[in-house]
């Protein structure tokens, strides 16, 4: 090989290596906890190894009170938390601004949320509206994003009286979680309560929940979270009084059912199915069920085609009460947080097959609750 041709190729693996370091990312993991109902550490911030699977803490938010739930913004810049869940008096929440340079986050305001027991929050897809369910009270507030990332005064606030057949949990609404659809015209609202899917219209021009319609689902199901699939055709209900995964086509503004689906791997008295993700291939679905004879995360195969699912294993969390979980934005992990043992356990996770493995590297947290994951 000549001098001229070595020296080429030193040029090349030079500026491919730069190529490579430049593109390196860094992952971070955030983490809401509940507080025992009085002001403790309710937010802890990690740096998550997207190769190696460890998480380094660094960033703690002290004096808060059970942040059970939180959402980043799609640019990674602001995170909302609820604060106050599972208290008697209205619940709260939080805006910060994220500081990816010194991994910490500040604190923008905090607004009232306008009920009580808040559960869990959306952003539209424009990023300039948030909505919260309110469990106890069966409500959903809607607020305005400011251009700063700060949270308005409530624009909206709507509540439901009803009920359905499984009377200790179903005496009366209790909205869990709501979705923007996939074109962003619509916002589906689930009522545990009363057995029913909540839709109503969504214009960004004027800032309003309108034209309510209501969606029956099996009763003493108990909606909880829900999730669509990235193509937009499908969305995936998972219903936690009775442990199962209902799915849809969604077309036209409307949610058509097509089959539900078992999470649970044996016959329960009491079922407490929590969680569902996507992976952002849209090939497999995860879910989590809490107890009592089961603590697990059920994978699925998703037919992309049909929008119909078939099950590929459980896996056991390695602890007690997996509330939610993530999936790392490689999607090369999937963290579980076991609020009753208090630990986040890591799963590696086959892209292939969608199977999960267990690693033995865990998170040691005070009862985890939400797990949320951005990439810059």
């Amino acid at each position: 090989m000549s001098k001229n041709s070595i020296l080429f190729l030193i040029i090349i693996l030079f500026f491919c290596g730069c190529k490579t370091i430049s593109k390196e990312n860094k992952t971070l993991l955030f983490v809401g906890s509940f507080t025992d109902k009085k002001p403790g550490e309710g937010i802890h911030i990690y740096e998550f190894n997207e190769e190696t699977g460890i998480a380094t803490l660094r960033f703690i938010v002290d004096s808060i009170t059970n942040t059970s739930f939180q959402k980043l913004s799609a640019d990674g810049n602001f995170l909302y938390s609820v604060m106050d869940s599972q208290m008697k008096y209205n619940g709260k929440i939080a805006a910060f601004k994220v500081d990816v340079k010194n991994i910490k986050i500040d604190l923008l305001n905090i607004v009232d949320c306008a009920g009580v027991n808040p559960a869990h929050l959306a952003i539209d897809k424009t990023g300039k509206y948030l909505t919260n369910s309110n469990y106890s009270d069966g409500s959903l507030s809607l607020f305005k994003i400011n251009s700063n990332g700060s949270l308005s005064k409530n624009l909206q606030t709507l509540k439901f009286k009803d009920s359905s057949i499984i009377k200790s949990r179903q005496n009366a609404s209790h909205i869990h979680s709501s979705n923007f659809s996939p074109d962003n015209k619509y916002l589906f609202a689930h009522d545990l309560g009363a057995d029913k899917i909540r839709k109503f219209t969504f214009n960004t021009s004027e800032g309003e929940l309108k034209n309510h319609l209501e969606i029956s689902v099996k009763s003493g199901n108990g909606p909880r979270h829900f999730v669509f699939h990235p193509n937009g055709k499908y969305g995936y209900g998972i219903n936690e009084l009775n442990g199962t995964i209902d799915a849809y086509q969604f077309k036209n503004g409307s949610l058509d059912f097509i089959e539900d689906y078992k999470t649970y791997q044996q016959k329960q008295n009491i079922y407490r199915a929590a969680d569902i993700h996507i992976s952002a291939d849209g090939n497999f679905l995860y879910a989590s069920n809490r107890e009592p004879k089961e603590n697990s995360i059920v994978v699925f195969a998703i037919n992309k085609e049909k929008g119909k699912l078939k099950l590929i294993e459980h896996k056991d969390t390695g602890g007690i009460h997996p509330r939610n979980f993530a999936i790392t934005p490689s999607g090369k992990f999937l963290l579980v947080a076991n609020q009753f043992t208090n630990n986040i356990v890591i799963f590696k996770r086959d892209s292939k097959s969608g199977r999960l493995t267990k690693l033995t590297n865990q998170i040691r947290v005070n009862s985890p609750s939400s797990v949320k994951l951005y990439s810059y």
